[in-house]
């Protein structure tokens, strides 16, 4: 038995001692679900008080795995729904249906006078109507800074974009709109959403060839991750967007949604990008060998992240990349997932280094900008100056060989030699379309 302690008299540290502080009860709220909070507050009248009292408690709100904010899919009458007044009848629009469960938490929270402390909103995978989200942008009992909606369901695209082009349009009132980032284009990764009531048995596995056995599923999911830890190594940073991740958006946005992006510059930031090739800009539009009439390319979002190393050749690019800390706020894409602390833009946008250095410079671009100047496989890419692709992508390697270009100067004729092709078939030609010759040589590949 150890000696004894003296009793001084003072009580140990309690939890609501610590979570009275209005600095450790900041950090921490942001790490807790919902129905978690909501538990701990009915443990007693001091943790209600915490909870409910504290505007910083709902500062990040994540309704995306809240069971309560799910639409159910079977048909609902007017008994026992706590998320509508009214009955199910013909003058409930398809967006009220939809966005009622939502609505419902919304009116909580007001009646609790915690909703316009609410300045970080994710609802990732809900039904979220584009009517709701103009309540959420244009409301005074809203006061959301940044609005996650990734993969929302039952949100009509078109309708969106006019809501934010609304909001952001010259004669919008001063001070408006209060909120300043949206997450929509980039993928989320859902919560469980968890019920006790509820379990699924596993479907038994269906024997599909020897890539479906245990060795050659986890021998896949070692590579992946290897590729994903020296992205991480070479770009110093977990952020997809400053990694050679090659495509981050895998459905091609329509030119409405750049057009969108374009009238909301300085305004609203986006988890995405215009592309800045020079293509985009109708004074930097012509170069060496480019056809006039392709020359010039309406604003598009920029889908595919080049690495911090820039083109091959050069290591740089026509446009120059943005840079965090220097270039414009709408050079540079909100990072997933939204921050936890802080509710603000440059937080949102700011590069997480695992190192501690300056960020690496953004290279990213559209797929027309990149065209037959881009590998698939390993992402190396080459700019306008130092290869224009789209010229000898418009003739096969046998008329490159056997044609040359020809041009009269001074009444001689110069012979242009051939420029080398670096791009074919979406792979780089010195090692990618090497390699892919040489696996499927033989084997009844596709040069076999």
């Amino acid at each position: 038995m150890g000696p004894l302690v003296p009793y001084d008299g003072l009580l140990p540290t309690t939890l609501a001692d610590l979570l009275s502080n209005s600095l450790v009860l900041r950090q921490t709220a942001p790490y807790l679900p919902v129905p978690a909070l909501y538990a701990l507050a009915a443990t007693s009248k001091t943790f209600h008080h915490i909870v409910h009292r504290a505007p910083d408690v709902f500062r990040f709100l994540d309704l995306s795995a809240v069971k309560s904010a799910v639409v159910p899919y079977e048909p609902l009458d007017s008994g026992g729904i706590s998320w509508r007044a009214e009955r199910m009848d013909e003058s409930l629009t398809e967006d009220e249906f939809y966005s009622g469960p939502l609505r419902g938490i919304f009116s909580k929270l007001e009646r609790r006078h915690v909703l316009r402390c609410v300045h970080t909103l994710v609802l990732d995978g809900l039904s979220v109507p584009a009517d709701l989200v103009r309540e959420i942008i244009a409301d005074d009992r809203f006061n959301v800074r940044i609005l996650s909606i990734r993969d929302a369901k039952h949100l009509n695209e078109r309708k969106l974009m006019q809501v934010l082009r609304y909001a952001v349009r010259p004669s919008r009132p001063e001070g408006t709109p209060r909120i300043k980032g949206i997450y929509f284009f980039s993928p989320h990764d859902p919560r469980p959403i968890e019920d006790s009531t509820s379990k699924k048995r596993p479907f038994p596995s269906v024997d599909r060839g020897v890539m479906t056995s245990q060795g050659a599923q986890i021998g896949a999911e070692w590579n992946q991750k290897s590729s994903k830890a020296l992205n991480t190594a070479l770009a110093r940073t977990d952020d997809k967007w400053y990694q050679t991740s090659g495509r981050l958006i895998k459905k091609r946005p329509s030119s409405e949604w750049a057009e969108t992006l374009k009238a909301c510059e300085g305004i609203i930031a986006f988890d995405a990008v215009l592309c800045r090739g020079p293509r985009h800009d109708p004074n930097r539009a012509t170069y060496p060998h480019a056809p006039s009439h392709v020359s010039y390319l309406s604003p598009a979002i920029a889908t595919i992240a080049l690495g911090p190393s820039g083109c091959e050749t050069c290591h740089s690019s026509p446009e120059a990349p943005a840079t965090f800390g220097f270039s414009a706020t709408s050079q540079l894409p909100l990072l997933s997932p939204p921050p936890l602390h802080s509710s603000t833009i440059r937080s949102a946008q700011k590069p997480h280094m695992i190192d501690g250095s300056s960020p690496p410079p953004l290279f990213a671009r559209c797929d027309d900008c990149l065209k037959g100047r881009w590998c698939e496989r390993c992402n190396k890419w080459w700019d306008e100056d130092c290869y224009s692709g789209s010229t000898v992508a418009q003739r096969t390697e046998l008329q490159q060989t056997e044609f040359t270009e020809s041009i009269q100067a001074n009444g001689a004729t110069h012979m242009i030699p051939k420029q080398t092709i670096k791009v074919h078939m979406g792979l780089c030609v010195e090692h990618c379309l090497v390699g892919e010759m040489m696996a499927g040589a033989g084997s009844n590949g596709m040069w076999g």
